[in-house]
């Protein structure tokens, strides 16, 4: 058996239509499935699965993820181009969601926080022949020098047919 990609992630968050309109807003996410104000299953455009992310509200007075603490860290979403990670810097940089932006080599990223600060990676995949030999760092993105790189429409990672 060989895991190939994760194939959707389910958060609990305090306010399940907040975080819905946050990830339609920013992801673009469609509503798939509403269950009144108790959960949500968004899919991502495009997607062949019934649901990409699930949201189940746990009320207004839950605590919120600890930093450093036993339990997941972040989602990584992997968008097609770098035209649609520099949008979506963009929307998380208006929301004030922007904690981060790093160039791995291998991806470039930007970390955010949704608004039950849930941190989230999106990244764009740096095309496979381009991955530095040494597997990459932790740089500071430059997003523009990418874009003059690469271009905006560049197509990598499942955008352009890869199954994982």
């Amino acid at each position: 058996m060989s895991v190939r990609r994760l194939n959707h992630a389910v958060l609990y968050v305090r306010d399940v239509t907040r975080s819905v309109g946050f990830y339609t807003d920013v992801f673009g996410f469609e509503v798939a499935v509403e269950i009144g104000d108790r959960a949500a299953f968004l899919r991502a455009p495009g997607t062949l699965n019934d649901h990409d992310l699930g949201l189940f509200s746990v009320g207004a007075q839950a605590a919120g993820p600890v930093p450093g603490q036993v339990g997941l860290y972040h989602l990584a979403w992997e968008v097609g181009t770098l035209g649609e990670l520099a949008v979506i810097g963009t929307r998380l940089r208006q929301r004030g969601s922007l904690v981060g932006a790093t160039d791995h080599g291998v991806s470039k990223s930007f970390y955010a926080k949704d608004p039950d600060g849930i941190e989230f990676e999106v990244m764009w995949r740096v095309p496979r022949e381009e991955w530095p030999v040494d597997g990459g760092g932790l740089d500071r993105l430059d997003l523009d020098a990418a874009l003059a790189r690469w271009g905006a429409d560049l197509a990598t990672g499942a955008a352009a047919g890869s199954a994982t």
